[in-house]
Parts: C-alpha cells; sequence; structure tokens
C-alpha cells in the first residue's frame, strides 16, 4: 500500500470533504479523487461511497485510517528512537506558529535553537491555530503552537500531546486621543458605536470578536478587513477604527494607538501541540525548552 494514498484517505476522514482534504494536502480534488481510486484498485475493496452530495468513507475505508493512524504513530516512534541515538540534535524540525506569537517570541527561540544546535534545521509557517492543528495532524508540521480562542484542543487527544506555554490577556486598542483611551479598563458594550478594524487573514479570531460583540447586545460595525495587523494597528493610530488584540501585539510600541485592559478580562491559554509518538523526539524536546523559556521572558516584561 502507498503511503501517500494512505495519508489521502486519511485526510478525507479528517477534513469531511474531498475539497477541505485537497487544501490540507494542497493538492486538487481531482487528484485526491485519482489517488482513491487507486488506492481502492490496489486493494479491490470499496473505500469510499457517494452520501447525498458528499463522499463518506465504507466501513472499509473507516477500519484502514484507523491502521494508518496506528503505522503513523510506530513510524513517529522509529524516527524518535533514532534520533536519541544520534550524538547531535540534527534534522528538520517543521513549526507551525499563529502570527502574534510569531512575532514576539518565536523568532528568538529559533535564534537560540540555531545557535545551540547548529545542526538543527527549523523551518517556520504562519498558520492559524486550526490550520496548525490539521497540519499537525496530517504529518505536514511536527509541532503547532495554538491558543485556546482560534482552536479547539481538546477534540483530538488520542493524537497530540500540549504543553502549556502561557498565557495572554486581550486588550482594547483605541485611537491615543479617543476619549475612551483614559479609560483603565473597558467593557465590550462601551465599544458598540465604534467602527471595528479586524484582520481578515484571521477568520476565527474575527468570528470571536464577533460573537463577544453579539453576547454584548450588538452587532460590530467592521469598517476595514485588513490583511495583517499592520495594517489594524495603522486604522486604529488615523482614528478611523478600533480592535481588539492579544499582548503579545503590545510587545512592541504602537505609535499613536493607546491600549485599554478588557473587563472582565479575556485570557487565552498558549499551547504547543505535537504528535504522541514524537514526546521523546529530541528536536521536539529542545523546541519545547527554548519555546518556554523565550515565552517566559516576553510574558513577564508585559
Amino acid at each position: 500500500m502507498d503511503m501517500n494514498r494512505l495519508l489521502t484517505l486519511r485526510a478525507l476522514a479528517t477534513c469531511g470533504t474531498m475539497a477541505a482534504a485537497a487544501q490540507s494536502l494542497h493538492l486538487t480534488p481531482s487528484a485526491i479523487s485519482q489517488q482513491l481510486a487507486q488506492l481502492e484498485r490496489d486493494l479491490d475493496t470499496r473505500l469510499t461511497e457517494r452520501r447525498g452530495r458528499g463522499v463518506a468513507l465504507t466501513p472499509a475505508g473507516e477500519a484502514l485510517v484507523r491502521h494508518t493512524e496506528r503505522i503513523m504513530g510506530v513510524l513517529d516512534e522509529a524516527k524518535a528512537e533514532l534520533a536519541q541515538l544520534r550524538s547531535d540534535i540534527a534534522g528538520e524540525l517543521r513549526v507551525a506558529s499563529f502570527p502574534s506569537i510569531a512575532v514576539a517570541v518565536l523568532a528568538d527561540t529559533v535564534r537560540e535553537l540555531q545557535d545551540s544546535h547548529p545542526h538543527l534545521r527549523i523551518v517556520v509557517q504562519e498558520m492559524e491555530p486550526q490550520e496548525g492543528l490539521t497540519a499537525l495532524g496530517a504529518w505536514h508540521t511536527d509541532v503547532a503552537i495554538i491558543d485556546d480562542l482560534a482552536a479547539d484542543p481538546g477534540g483530538r487527544h488520542d493524537a497530540y500531546d500540549l504543553l502549556p506555554v502561557g498565557q495572554d490577556v486581550l486588550h482594547v486598542l483605541l485611537p491615543s486621543d479617543h476619549p475612551l483611551a483614559t479609560r483603565a479598563s473597558l467593557r465590550v458594550v462601551d465599544l458598540r458605536d465604534a467602527a471595528w478594524a479586524l484582520d481578515s487573514t484571521s477568520s476565527s479570531f474575527g468570528a470571536f470578536i464577533a460573537g463577544l460583540c453579539r453576547r454584548a447586545g450588538f452587532e460590530p460595525r467592521i469598517n476595514a478587513h485588513c490583511s495583517g495587523f499592520g495594517m489594524v494597528a495603522a486604522m486604529v493610530a488615523s482614528g478611523c477604527s478600533i480592535s481588539l488584540a492579544s499582548g503579545l501585539r503590545l510587545i512592541k510600541p504602537l505609535p499613536g494607538v493607546t491600549a485599554v485592559r478588557l473587563r472582565p478580562e479575556i485570557q487565552r491559554r498558549i499551547l504547543l501541540a505535537y504528535r504522541k509518538g514524537e514526546r521523546q523526539h529530541p528536536a521536539v524536546q529542545a523546541f519545547v525548552n527554548a519555546l518556554q523559556d523565550s515565552a517566559a521572558r516576553v510574558l513577564l516584561r508585559k
């Protein structure tokens, strides 16, 4: 059995649709369909079936996915054991990280690891938290830095372990001359008349903010859908908008912007996810230690 075809079947089981599986594997839906058709021919067994407008796994397909996950877990354990037999920490470690932690903490972590382990190559890919968990489950990344506001870390405890990195607090971003900027704290309802700038690259965080506003009794009036936090900060500094941001975004000064804490306080946990089979991998352990040290230094400065 071809491992790539097995992982394609597993991606369909995890993602639920051909389109989503294709996106997670960076393939076209047609390529996904061809891979699955060939796997069915190899095994002379129906693995998928039409169900309404979509595709679902047959009992045979579900059984094969369970075996695939066991196989990949054993391979992870084998890689970890072989890595422990080396005299140094080397190879490639792929890291998925959401933007604010990447800017505030991850860059320094990578630099420290490069200095202490010159044969370890770290490849960073910016991903939103839920994307990072999906990539981890599809073996497209080795570790994923996530938070518990934008992702559901509790869904696959059988597949990965979670380690705490730190806690962060959300702030209201206001123009420095805004009437509310002198307040010690603000409630979400205090922001009902404002125009909002949101980072459209983070749909999950945007949905979280919209949910906060709706629970406070109003629909947020969004006047800027920004492709990055830099534009969000610029819109706030100009006096056009307000926004919400994590404390990690405040590590560096934001000219023209005043940050005010929310009341009641909204915290998010920052977590590191890695597959269970790699818990003893020396590169993963080195990364965990370096990330936790860097995060502790940054979060203590806040």
